[in-house]
């Protein structure tokens, strides 16, 4: 998990956010099954299983949708959102 987020950040610092930035989230995707599928981690465990799972898969797929919507050329347009961000910003 480290590694690959230490990838993805050395590739954002090359300037190629959006495959970078979708690294990070896989990363986070991948500890949360990696939490599921470990039956005891030992003293590491501060929190519960839930939580751990819940928390990082949450915010794995929170930063890979968000990567995948960054402007300019998005690759994935999701129009609900436009509709918001055109109600809030009126």
């Amino acid at each position: 998990m480290l590694g690959v987020t230490g990838l993805g950040l050395l590739l954002v610092a090359f300037d190629a956010f959006r495959v970078g930035t979708i690294l990070i989230g896989l990363a986070m995707i991948g500890g949360a099954a990696l939490r599921w599928a470990l039956p005891s981690v030992g003293m590491l465990a501060v929190r519960s299983r839930f939580t751990d799972m819940f928390t990082y898969g949450g915010l794995g797929v929170s930063i890979v949708l968000l990567a995948l919507m960054a402007q300019p050329k998005a690759w994935l347009k999701i129009p609900f959102l436009d509709d918001v961000l055109h109600f809030t910003v009126r």
